[in-house]
């Protein structure tokens, strides 16, 4: 199975809402907190070009925020993704 990061912040409710969506898949994942930054997270800024959370990746594809992660999901696509 692919690894799935996830970039988040604690005050985020699109952050909390794909979190609560992971765990009710049971899908396992790497949460990364980047409330106060940190070098991972602006190295992934200037890569992406992406300034918000949370910031989704499966393997090395950045699948997007939580609209996206819910949009795999509802088409049955998540799962063939994290194979």
């Amino acid at each position: 199975m692919k690894e799935l990061k996830i970039f988040t912040k604690s005050y985020c409710p699109f952050c909390h809402r794909a979190l609560d969506l992971l765990n009710e898949l049971n899908v396992t994942f790497n949460n990364i907190e980047v409330d106060n930054g940190n070098e991972e997270w602006e190295e992934l800024k200037e890569k992406t070009g992406h300034m918000t959370v949370p910031m989704i990746f499966i393997g090395d594809e950045l699948i997007g925020g939580f609209d996206d992660l819910q949009d795999l999901h509802n088409s049955g696509k998540l799962n063939d993704k994290l194979q």
